[in-house]
């Protein structure tokens, strides 16, 4: 019981920052482009969210944060197989929660925050039953998005050393599905983008975590220890490592996948810090500890990330930049009565969200901060600290 009240006290602090975080950011030109551009699931989500709710920042990430509840719920009932003491099953929770990426992808509007839920909704079927219930699902998945593909593709080899034959065909037809409806990006002259590749999965990861996870599936392939949590982590991560010697890869298509390995890596490090007598433990402590104080600091920062700008030099070097600005300017452009303007695109979008829509009679550009100020003038300032400047002018059309 006592358990089970720790995970919800967990989990509680976890939303309520989360929901504190939506507060302080604003929606994104990528976000902005995937509400406003091509038909998607997730774009079909959001919009039936905000037209019930409203357009509100927490209305626009409140189906991440949700996919994010049911994803930790999801990985507690799977880590159940795999990590028999509950005490260990809730430091497991924690270190998800506090991973670089299952952060962004709990606030990010983005594939990848629903991959990780649906990935975890179909293991977790698939422990709970056999694979065949998991079928449906499979389906239904590649007509939803093209990042599934790679889990296909996972399956594919899973069944195929596993020798099920009806899965294995099932998800080649899959394969074949998912291909004729979203197709396959291969554009460009081959570069080597291996060193950005693996550098964006140690940031999601943290370099110690990333690393530990990485040995621990080499590990489990030298043992013969694999199962579909080792093939759906594997599989995807080594596809996504031979198309970076070719081309730049999408993250969020890869980094869900890898993230399922978790549970592996949490039972090897229960098991070998158990196995151990307490003088030989020191290494592994130092290990776990250095990890969690890590993330536990990127945790803060991420989520008071704003308090950041007193200390940047530069302001558009903040990490977060892309997140900012857009709410506050739409607050000051009503303040003068502005509801339309005529600025770069990316920036029009993010307005657009915030009620500002698109004319050619008020024209907004972006000034360097040390310009001379103007009456025309519109400043954003984060605790007290100016972080963007623009002009507001009025155009004349006659």
């Amino acid at each position: 019981m006592i358990h089970r009240l720790i995970l919800l006290s967990i989990l509680s602090l976890d939303i309520l920052l989360l929901v504190y975080q939506t507060s302080t950011i604003s929606i994104s030109s990528h976000e902005a482009s995937l509400l406003y551009g091509d038909f998607s699931f997730i774009q079909w989500i959001e919009r039936s969210v905000l037209n019930i709710f409203g357009y509100t920042d927490l209305v626009l990430r409140l189906p991440m944060i949700f996919f994010h509840l049911l994803s930790v719920i999801l990985l507690y009932k799977i880590s159940q197989k795999y990590l028999s003491s509950s005490r260990d099953r809730l430091w497991h929770i924690v270190v998800f929660i506090l991973l670089p990426g299952v952060i962004s992808s709990a606030l990010i509007v983005d594939t990848a925050g629903f991959m990780i839920f649906a990935i975890l909704l179909l293991i977790y079927i698939y422990e709970k039953f056999t694979i065949k219930h998991t079928y449906p699902l499979l389906i239904l998945y590649s007509m939803i998005d093209s990042g599934f593909i790679y889990l296909f593709i996972s399956l594919v080899a899973y069944s195929f050393f596993t020798k099920d034959k009806i899965t294995l065909v099932l998800n080649l037809l899959l394969i074949s599905i998912s291909f004729y409806l979203f197709g396959i990006e291969s554009n460009g002259a081959p570069e080597g983008h291996l060193l950005d590749a693996l550098g964006l999965y140690s940031a999601i990861f943290t370099p110690i975590i990333f690393i530990y996870i990485f040995y621990i599936l080499y590990r489990k392939f030298l043992l013969k220890e694999t199962c579909i949590l080792w093939f759906i982590a594997t599989i995807p991560l080594l596809i996504s490592i031979l198309l970076s010697f070719r081309q730049k890869i999408d993250m969020a298509d890869f980094a869900p996948y890898f993230i399922i390995a978790l549970p592996l890596a949490a039972q090897v490090f229960s098991s070998s810090y158990k196995v151990r007598l307490r003088q030989f433990r020191k290494n592994y402590k130092i290990i776990f500890i250095a990890s969690f104080i890590f993330l536990l600091v990127n945790f803060v920062v991420v989520i008071f990330n704003r308090e950041l700008y007193i200390f940047i030099e530069k302001p558009h070097k903040h990490f977060a930049r892309k997140m900012h600005v857009a709410k506050e300017l739409s607050q000051e452009l009503k303040k003068k009565e502005i509801l339309c303007v005529s600025t770069q695109s990316s920036m029009g979008k993010r307005l657009n969200f915030y009620g500002i829509g698109i004319c050619d009679k008020f024209l907004l550009y972006e000034v360097t901060l040390d310009s001379i100020d103007t009456p025309n003038d519109v400043t954003i300032r984060y605790k007290y600290r100016p972080i963007y400047k623009a002009v507001v002018t009025n155009i004349n059309t006659q």
